[in-house]
């Protein structure tokens, strides 16, 4: 927690851990303003695929899914929204999954400069050209260090480590450019941890709670026209797409699984987080956060 009284809220956790919940029961009791801090939800037209709060919440579904988000764009907006939030007297509750997103949202970062326009189209074609181990073996030559942390077979980030070095910086940089202390305002970071039998148990109900609303309905609608890059990373997209309704739930159910593991590494590493138990009410644990942010 910040020294000073935190004026800033921001939730943490894995897919499913119950952060927009707790979010909208903060919201229920202090003068607050949720601001998102997920990737995925920037994009319209995906409500359902990217659980989308029905509450009213900064910077979702900002943008058409042929857009190519990026964080230095979203840092942008998200500082502006947290500042007219506390110009307005509300508390920015900031609540995502998207560990970048979140420190981008927090914190004044270092970014990487803006790659040239078509680069990632071209190096992509490029990956695709000559296969995956010849483009590793490019990047091995431009930055060794990207690529000693870098699989051949990890497109996405092949392609994302020889942008970088293009505008002269490095996936790996001498300097970590991400995990400062610092936030712009005194901040509570909370971070909420839920036992993995229940926390499996959440993303299989919510799984199976979106075919139930009509999530392939959605992604029809939604591949039908142009999606960009980064849209394409929506989880559960390529599934629904591609398999027969039992088999995606099964494959998205695995592969959520495997990115809230992910998640659960960002937030061991975001500095003065405050652990709170997950496995309770949302209501329980939002007075609890409200408890803390008024002494």
């Amino acid at each position: 927690m910040a020294e000073s009284t935190p004026t800033v809220i921001a939730i943490f956790g894995p897919t499913a851990s119950g952060k927009t919940a707790v979010a909208e029961e903060i919201a229920r009791r202090i003068p607050a303003q949720l601001v998102s801090a997920d990737a995925m939800q920037v994009y319209r037209g995906l409500p359902i695929l990217t659980n989308q709060s029905s509450h009213p919440t900064r910077l979702v579904a900002i943008w058409d899914l042929d857009h190519e988000a990026s964080v230095g764009e979203y840092q942008e907006l998200a500082h502006a929204a947290i500042d007219e939030c506390l110009a307005a007297g509300r508390t920015p509750v900031v609540v995502g999954g998207t560990g970048l997103y979140l420190r981008a949202a927090l914190a004044e970062l270092e970014l990487p400069p803006a790659p040239t326009p078509g680069a990632r189209e071209r190096l992509e074609r490029l990956y695709d050209r000559v296969g995956a181990e010849k483009a590793h073996r490019l990047l091995a030559e431009r930055d060794p260090v990207a690529a000693a942390v870098v699989h051949p077979n990890d497109r996405r980030r092949v392609v994302r480590a020889l942008e970088l070095v293009e505008t002269g910086s490095s996936l790996r940089p001498a300097r970590d450019r991400l995990w400062t202390g610092e936030t712009r305002h005194p901040t509570l970071i909370a971070g909420l941890d839920v036992p993995r039998e229940e926390l499996r148990r959440r993303i299989e109900e919510r799984t199976r709670g979106m075919f139930e609303r009509g999530v392939e309905d959605e992604v029809r609608r939604a591949i039908a026209g142009p999606i960009s890059s980064t849209a394409q990373h929506v989880h559960g997209l390529r599934e629904i797409a591609e398999l027969p309704r039992e088999e995606a739930i099964e494959a998205i159910v695995t592969r959520t699984q495997r990115y809230a593991v992910y998640q659960l590494r960002w937030m061991r590493r975001i500095p003065r987080l405050l652990v709170l138990a997950g496995d309770r009410p949302p209501a329980a644990v939002a007075e609890e956060i409200v408890r803390l942010t008024a002494r």
